[in-house]
């Protein structure tokens, strides 16, 4: 299903699982690490940002797509997510990830860097609504 190599894949798993360290995370607890590999080759990790406003926390997916996007990134092959249980992206995320590629590989992970699921954003968000639905 991947249009990755093997190669790659470890690539994306262990820059996701390093970066898990700079995730703050003090009321969850529940540090994740992401890292985009974007139609470019270039690849950007990024982690979950807590704040004491709830509604102000800003996931992974979100801000690694966003370091992306700001670094002028506009398509998104592949996104590797590691929690400690291979826990899944959230509605949000997988909406934000859509408007840039709704076919986007999605790499899952638990912390020992073994990967839970692969699949593609299609298949986690179907009938997403898209910048073509705009038009």
């Amino acid at each position: 299903m991947s249009i990755l190599n093997d190669d790659m894949t470890k690539i994306l798993v262990e820059a996701a699982r390093h970066a898990r360290q700079w995730a703050y995370v003090p009321y969850s607890h529940y540090p994740v690490g992401a890292t985009l590999l974007t139609d470019s080759g270039k690849i950007y990790d990024g982690v979950n940002v807590e704040n004491a406003a709830y509604p102000t926390t800003i996931c992974t997916e979100r801000m690694v797509v966003i370091k992306a996007i700001s670094e002028g990134e506009h398509g998104l092959t592949a996104i590797a997510i590691v929690t400690s249980n291979g826990g899944m992206p959230c509605g949000s995320c997988r909406q934000a990830m859509a408007e840039f590629n709704h076919k986007t590989t999605v790499i899952i992970a638990d912390e020992k860097g073994q990967i839970v699921k692969e699949t593609s954003l299609e298949n986690l968000l179907p009938d997403a609504f898209l910048p073509i639905d705009l038009k």
